[in-house]
């Protein structure tokens, strides 16, 4: 009987379920450039600056509830994902510690909330957002990615993304409307997280498993959770230094400025989420050669798609920022000029980090990278965010993550050596070099178009470059694609 449920959990191909992740980072693109724009003019620098702030808060409380079980139950889970009643236990166990530090965390909140004046001057915003604690603590997303269940995971997200939307437009109207965008803002980003719990007996047993043995899992979970102390401490401290330091309006400049680098990272790191229960797995079966070509195929993937992106956004920094958000938000265009670096650094240290360490049961060097780069982080935001405001804290982010990288480099070297292929990495370099001096040629020639034409005559024509150049030099990844397409595409034809 165990033997016929196992069997009923399909484990597609990466290919498949990096086609998923990508159709749900293009969301994660597509659904904040459809509503962002409007946002940020109906609500203000203030309106969005006050929700953001507040949502930064609040992952700190997020970071404790969740501990560092997201990603060592994906670790976990899938290394028995053939075994249905082990994989029900572990899943189970996992649940129980998360729902007690779930329940802890929120009393502490509440009580931080009404002693900490700025968080009470604003209460109902920040209850509206604490909601985030909750349904991330229950949310079991890491279990479906563990048993690889990207198709799952991206319909659910469309669905409730979709949703945001509508309700963004319907109900956003005014300044004072910030505290409905806050409580959208949560159904579309964790509201799906109510449907796992509820489908998650399609793939586990919930009924009773016998004695828990939860104090197994507290020192891995333990190690994670240090690394994702630093890790949100990038991706938050300098929202939360910015609101206390300099108030709301800055705040509301910096949200702009990230956006984009935001939205470039999760597509860079889309394809690591995929293939962390997969390296994983490789690895517990000891299949070195798999393990190997899945690193070498990931990195090559990162420079292709991050380096130009990189260019791409730092020299067309103004005119994304005049059509993501209109001239009231042009002071956002050097800090995003500055942060674009980040997209590489962190595509890259995503490999090395999450793609190699984990797996490896190294991640102890990446919890010491992280807080060697928070620490960083936290010294040059001190320093510079009085100063520089947004822009400060957009260079503490560039050297914070650079020194991550730095740091995690070393312990990866071994494995670095056999899947490094500097002479693809140069063609890369060459083509993205190209297409930025054409880049450079054709914004002046353009000058006097409307915004909306500008942008998007140079993005054909920089993106057109590159793919010809790409496929002009034969990169490797990229031309061994275009090949695989050239010859289904003759037999079908036969056929």
């Amino acid at each position: 009987m165990n033997k016929k449920k196992e069997d009923s959990i399909r484990i597609p191909s990466v290919k498949y379920n990096f086609i998923m992740n990508v159709i749900l980072k293009v969301s994660n693109i597509i659904f904040p450039l459809i509503t962002f724009p409007y946002v940020t003019r109906s609500l203000g620098v203030g309106g969005i600056g006050k929700v953001t702030f507040a949502s930064s808060v609040i992952a700190y409380f997020v970071l404790f509830s969740s501990l560092g079980i997201p990603t060592y139950g994906t670790r976990i889970c899938a290394q028995c994902r053939n075994d249905r009643t082990r994989l029900s236990k572990i899943t189970q166990e996992l649940l129980l510690i998360s729902s007690l530090t779930t329940g802890i965390v929120y009393i502490v909140f509440l009580a931080v909330l009404f002693l900490t004046p700025k968080l009470r001057g604003d209460i109902e915003l920040m209850i509206i957002s604490s909601l985030s604690i909750v349904l991330t603590g229950v949310g079991v997303e890491w279990f479906y990615q563990a048993i690889e269940q990207y198709d799952y995971i991206v319909y659910r997200n469309l669905l409730f993304k979709f949703l945001s939307v509508v309700l963004i437009f319907l109900f956003v109207k005014k300044p004072e409307d910030y505290l409905v965008y806050a409580g959208i803002s949560i159904i579309g980003t964790v509201g799906s997280n109510i449907l796992n719990l509820i489908r998650i007996r399609k793939y586990i047993s919930i009924s009773f498993m016998g004695k828990y043995d939860l104090k197994k899992h507290l020192a891995p979970v333990f190690s994670f959770f240090l690394l994702t102390i630093a890790a949100t401490v990038y991706n938050y401290l300098d929202t939360t230094m910015l609101g206390f330091m300099k108030g709301d309006e800055e705040v509301g400049y910096y949200t702009v400025a990230i956006k984009i680098k935001t939205i470039l990272v999760s597509v860079i790191t889309s394809l690591g989420t995929v293939l962390l229960p997969r390296i994983s797995y490789y690895m517990e079966k000891k299949m070195k050669e798999e393990f190997e070509r899945t690193i070498k195929s990931s990195l090559e993937f990162v420079v292709l798609l991050a380096l130009p992106l990189v260019i791409f956004f730092s020299v067309e920094a103004d005119h994304t920022i005049l059509l993501l958000s209109g001239k009231e938000y042009i002071a956002s265009v050097k800090p995003m000029i500055i942060i674009m670096p980040t997209v590489l650094l962190i595509g890259l240290s995503n490999i090395t980090g999450i793609q190699i360490l984990v797996p490896t049961n190294m991640e102890k060097y990446t919890v010491l990278s992280t807080f060697v780069g928070a620490i960083i982080y936290l010294i040059i935001n001190y320093t510079l965010i009085p100063r520089y405001g947004a822009s400060g804290a957009a260079l503490g982010t560039v050297v914070a993550e650079a020194a991550v990288l730095c740091v995690q480099v070393p312990f990866v070297k071994s494995e670095l050596k056999h899947t490094t292929q500097w002479k693809d990495y140069l063609k890369i370099l060459i083509c993205s070099a190209v297409s930025a001096a054409v880049l450079f040629l054709v914004r002046k020639g353009v000058a006097d178009l409307p915004v909306l034409f500008r942008f998007i005559l140079v993005a054909v024509i920089f993106w057109g470059i590159y793919g010809i150049s790409v496929l002009l030099i034969k990169e490797e990844l990229v031309y061994s694609q275009f090949l695989s397409l050239l010859k289904r595409k003759g037999e079908a034809a036969q056929k």
